[in-house]
């Protein structure tokens, strides 16, 4: 098969996932959605030039990049819930005045 095809998918998929943060900016639960489908645009890129280069090193770092995904999930899941118990939105806008 053409590894050109699937490059180009994983291209489309990942041009979409920055098309979704930049169309949504309203809620941030939703804007971990696209950063999820860019994440699924790097993994299939990894297992594309690793049976392309018959080399095991893009499929060891494939089955790292779910654990990767998972952690981001629990952790921007944990900090939203956070942000809703103590200003009562999730809205961007109220977000973006937050002081470090």
């Amino acid at each position: 098969t053409d590894p050109i095809k699937y490059f180009t998918l994983s291209v489309i998929i990942s041009l979409l996932g920055i098309w979704g943060i930049l169309l949504n900016r309203r809620n941030i639960l939703i804007m971990l959605m696209p950063i999820e489908s860019m994440l699924l645009a790097v993994n299939s890129n990894f297992l594309v030039f690793s049976v392309s280069s018959d080399d095991m090193t893009g499929q060891s770092f494939a089955s790292l990049v779910p654990t990767v995904a998972a952690a981001e999930s629990a952790i921007g899941s944990a900090i939203l819930v956070i942000t809703f118990r103590i200003r009562g939105t999730i809205a961007v806008e109220s977000i973006n005045c937050m002081k470090g």
